[in-house]
């Protein structure tokens, strides 16, 4: 594997993690505002994230590749209302795709096409979580403000279930 490649792969284990502990804390957020189903969705993140490291770390493993796992950042939000944490979650997934698509990238510049194609699965899954934290947002705005449309939303993100990902490293 492409040393290059290596590197940003176990920089982006970290990010994974971090973007686990964020999520993490909008979780903690929101639960300490009685935000039961908001809090649910982002422990859900949380574990998504913390599964997605977990991939890109088997993946190294398996390729051969030195592993170096560094300190996780607290994350620094500030959380002043309710719409705070969808906004700070959709900005993030913006900066993930950036990050996978840079990644992507150095692959495709080493003809690495093995990483390319490992990557392909986080490549769709960022375009799917940008969409789904955007429509957040968008769901607040439309609904959020009203004290029943909160509640109804809060319901429907309490119906969120973990699900492990499918992909084989």
């Amino acid at each position: 594997m492409d040393q290059k490649v290596a590197e940003l792969l176990n920089q982006q284990i970290n990010k994974e993690f971090y973007s686990a502990y964020l999520y993490l804390e909008l979780s903690v957020y929101y639960e300490e505002n009685d935000l039961d189903g908001f809090a649910n969705w982002y422990m859900v993140q949380t574990q998504e994230e913390r599964d997605h490291a977990m991939l890109m770390i088997q993946y190294l493993q398996k390729n051969s590749a030195p592993v170096t796992l560094d300190t996780v950042e607290k994350p620094e939000v500030k959380l002043g209302n309710v719409k705070d944490p969808l906004v700070v979650a959709a900005q993030h997934e913006k900066y993930v795709t950036g990050l996978i698509n840079n990644i992507y990238d150095a692959a495709y510049q080493a003809k690495d096409f093995r990483t390319m194609q490992f990557l392909d699965w986080f490549v769709k899954e960022q375009a799917e979580e940008e969409k789904t934290a955007d429509g957040l947002v968008k769901k607040y705005d439309l609904f959020g403000t009203d004290p029943k449309g909160l509640y109804l939303l809060d319901q429907e993100l309490a119906a969120r279930t973990y699900a492990a990902p499918t992909l084989t490293v």
